[in-house]
């Protein structure tokens, strides 16, 4: 019920600082009404996705270490990068949470990275082939 707590205050505030309503809310956070009315009830199950909370925060210029203390995830702050140390994998995954934290780009383009990242991460790895292996002749 923490984070419930955490999240009904910041919405609180967004109304009251920004005139924001949940609809306004979800639209710069890129979380869906129906998330965030979830949040506020408490009803989900293991976690809030880490990604939309980040997205939340970032929108409402919240530290996510507050809202990972609600949900009693105190070591699972946001990631650091070192910039110069970046490989292109590191360098897209930067870009990506960035696009996703950022309240300027418009939540169905969020909604298409999300399908995007749903679907690379469930699907099938598909193995190499054995270079050394002999090649399958078909006979027939």
């Amino acid at each position: 019920m923490a984070f419930a707590r955490f999240v009904r205050r910041a919405i609180d505030d967004a109304r009251e600082e920004r005139g924001w309503t949940v609809t306004d809310l979800a639209a710069h956070t890129g979380v869906g009404r129906s998330t965030v009315f979830r949040w506020l009830a408490g009803d989900w199950q293991d976690y809030p996705e880490l990604a939309k909370v980040r997205g939340f925060c970032a929108a409402l210029d919240l530290p996510v270490a507050a809202a990972f203390r609600a949900l009693g995830l105190p070591d699972a702050g946001p990631v650091s990068w070192r910039r110069g140390d970046d490989g292109p994998v590191e360098a897209d995954v930067r870009v990506i949470l960035q696009r996703l934290a950022d309240p300027a780009v418009p939540a169905e383009e969020k909604h298409h990275i999300r399908d995007l990242l749903r679907y690379l991460a469930r699907r099938p790895i598909r193995r190499a082939a054995d270079p050394t292996a002999a090649p399958i002749r078909r006979t027939g």
